[in-house]
């Protein structure tokens, strides 16, 4: 394990932006059980899918994508409050 100072751009919390001393641009730290959630979430897709409910899918994609926003949206803005473009097009 090393031990390393990142730079913090939001409050901790089931996730946090940071940025690593390697970086040129800040990440998104997703706690583990946030992760495995997340996780569960693309599955119960999929297995929706294979059940061939295409309905229930669609309803569990489109909270996993609204989830998915709502994360990107918090680090888009604790770059722009810190004045760094985005690693990426809007």
């Amino acid at each position: 394990m090393e031990r390393v100072e990142a730079e913090v751009f939001t409050d901790g919390g089931n996730n946090a932006v940071v940025r690593l001393p390697s970086r040129r641009f800040p990440g998104v730290l997703i706690q583990g059980d946030s992760l495995s959630v997340l996780r569960g979430d693309v599955a119960e897709v999929v297995e929706a899918f294979d059940r061939g409910d295409v309905a229930e899918a669609r309803e569990t994609a489109g909270l996993l994508l609204a989830d998915l926003d709502a994360l990107l949206a918090r680090f888009s803005a604790a770059l722009k409050a810190h004045e760094i473009p985005l690693p990426y097009r809007p």
